[in-house]
């Protein structure tokens, strides 16, 4: 018996992002949130903050909670279906999050997130317009 889909065993744990996850390494972070449009005052308090990120995945159903000591943020979604999130400033937004390849794309108006677990890390890499954001985390 040949099997056409050789990924389809390996793809729940080539895409597992459930866990605690710690920041630890942030390229261009404050141009990224000046070209999105993010207050001053969140771009300051956003420098001198490295989030933990707690992922609940449930199958293609996910809690993301981002936690500051300035705030917490929960954002819920379903793969493949529309969902509103909010930005860490309050604007809220609409954006549909889909699997490929065992990554996690989100695409909005303003930019694109690939989220992708190399390794120990979890990467996202986040555009908008020509500027590059990328956080880096491990789990905790």
């Amino acid at each position: 018996m040949h099997n056409k889909h050789p990924q389809a065993a390996a793809q729940p744990g080539a895409m597992d992002f459930s866990g605690t996850w710690k920041v630890y390494s942030e390229e261009n972070l404050e141009e990224f949130l000046k070209i999105v449009g993010a207050p001053q005052m969140v771009v300051k308090m956003r420098k001198e903050v490295k989030p933990v990120i707690v992922i609940e995945q449930k199958g293609k159903d996910f809690t993301f909670t981002m936690k500051t000591p300035v705030c917490t943020k929960v954002h819920s979604f379903s793969l493949g279906q529309e969902s509103e999130m909010e930005s860490l400033d309050g604007r809220k937004f609409k954006c549909t999050i889909r699997e490929e390849k065992g990554k996690l794309i989100t695409e909005t108006a303003k930019f694109t997130s690939v989220r992708e677990i190399q390794g120990e890390d979890m990467v996202e890499t986040v555009t908008s317009g020509s500027v590059t954001f990328i956080s880096r985390s491990r789990r905790v």
